[in-house]
């Protein structure tokens, strides 16, 4: 099960504040701006910056 898009639309990208989208894999969220992938772990996003992983 995907991330819900009324999820999606709240979500920001937590050091930029900047818009998120969802890999087409469906495994992480992007964030262009930062160039970070945030993981998405048992439906779940983890949207720590520590955590996320350049591109």
């Amino acid at each position: 099960m995907a991330i819900e898009k009324d999820l999606l639309d709240l979500l920001v990208c937590p050091k930029c504040k900047g818009e998120i989208v969802l890999e087409t894999s469906g495994d992480a969220l992007r964030c262009d701006a930062c160039r970070l992938l945030y993981a998405i772990e048992d439906e779940i996003p983890v949207m720590l910056v520590d955590e996320a992983k350049a591109f």
